[in-house]
């Protein structure tokens, strides 16, 4: 079983994942709709979305993991 510190360095680092692709999937976004006429239109969508996904899925593992190191008996 891994002590609270691990879990809280694992915790924060998954954060960190999530971090860059909170900004870097709405701007995908955006760009995909400024430049619709574009023939990359739906590649750069799909792209956007999932980084959005991606962060929140990351964000979800890591304030888990936080939660669980600092709760954890």
């Amino acid at each position: 079983m891994s002590t609270n510190k691990e879990l809280l360095s694992k915790g924060i680092k998954k954060l960190a994942w999530a971090l860059p692709m909170v900004f870097i999937g709405p701007t995908l976004i955006h760009f995909a709709f400024i430049n619709k006429l574009q023939p990359s239109y739906f590649f750069i969508l799909g792209l956007g979305i999932c980084s959005c996904i991606g962060a929140m899925y990351f964000m979800f593992l890591g304030i888990k993991t936080i939660v669980k190191s600092l709760f954890n008996d």
